[in-house]
């Protein structure tokens, strides 16, 4: 399938179904530590970027296997790039939201929580995940390298409004990158605009898979531990995988693998986590698959990482 990958263990949501709406990779941010790439299509324009029915036709499909889609805890709408730009998210929401129980979350940066219909069109999800790297004009700059057309107080101003409107769970994701965005001004700025957007939690991350640019380097736990004290809302420190107790239903799949990859570098463990598969096996198919040349490695701080040959 185009638009839907796992489904995979997310560290933060369960057994998660992926459903992917946009190509890569048509963003209007060119974040240092996108694991995806540089951004290609820079835009802030909403549209449809690819037909909603072809994306809503492979939901059906999966559906269809009444026993996978039990097995799910949620189905998590994303995109390589911005999903908010393509228009036809709030019918894929309501789509999920008429055909299941299962809760639905959005991945987003945010930058478009300014536009009414693009609130409208997320209200009906149960989980809602907006980014804020930044609250200083110039570490925003810095970090996200956004478009002209995504300003940092109009994107503030967003967050703070969906916050207003929005019932479900609402959890910013901040990320934090040495010497970028890390600085006690930093830290203080991101701790006011937080209390002004009043989020259900905070999740702190830093740089854990190789970035786009070198230079985005991560922070230790202690400062990540450090940083998080800033806060006046409940702060949850995202790390890495961590092996949780799961039936494993499926043997090595290439296909399931690369359409993981294709998503973000991972480690045999992060697939062999993600994919409920045995460690050993895991390992075993990415070593075939790089013999293959369907697979590159990357060394990034210390551990390997599994890609897909660009070539």
């Amino acid at each position: 399938m185009k638009h839907i990958f796992g489904p995979v263990n997310s560290r933060r949501l369960g057994l998660s179904l992926g459903i992917d709406l946009l190509p890569p990779k048509i963003c209007n941010f060119n974040c240092i530590y996108c694991e995806i790439g540089p951004t290609t299509e820079f835009t802030c324009e909403r549209r449809e970027y690819v037909p909603t029915s072809e994306i809503i036709a492979e939901i059906d499909t999966f559906l269809a296997d009444a026993a996978a889609a039990q097995r799910l805890d949620v189905f998590t709408i994303t995109a390589s790039g911005e999903p908010t730009l393509h228009t036809g998210i709030g019918t894929v929401i309501r789509h999920l939201k008429d055909r299941t129980a299962k809760p639905v979350a959005i991945l987003t940066n945010g930058s478009l929580l300014h536009d009414q219909a693009v609130r409208h069109d997320l209200l009906p999800a149960d989980i809602v995940i907006p980014s804020l790297d930044a609250a200083r004009e110039q570490s925003y700059r810095k970090i996200n390298r956004s478009a002209a057309c995504a300003p940092l107080d109009l994107v503030i101003d967003g967050l703070i409004r969906f916050r207003e409107e929005f019932a479900g769970r609402y959890w910013l994701e901040i990320l934090l990158a040495k010497g970028i965005n890390d600085g006690p001004e930093d830290l203080a700025a991101l701790r006011d605009s937080v209390a002004r957007i009043n989020p259900t939690r905070v999740q702190l991350n830093s740089v854990a898979r190789p970035p786009l640019e070198s230079f985005a380097l991560p922070l230790s736990q202690s400062e990540l531990t450090a940083a998080a004290q800033h806060f006046t809302v409940p702060v949850e420190i995202l790390a890495d995988f961590t092996t949780r107790e799961r039936e494993k239903f499926q043997p090595a799949n290439a296909t399931a693998i690369l359409a993981m990859l294709r998503r973000r570098p991972c480690t045999a463990a992060d697939v062999a986590e993600a994919l409920n598969l045995e460690t050993a096996p895991a390992a075993e198919a990415l070593e075939q698959m790089v013999a293959q040349g369907l697979l590159v490695k990357t060394a990034h701080h210390h551990k390997e990482y599994y890609q897909p040959e660009k070539a």
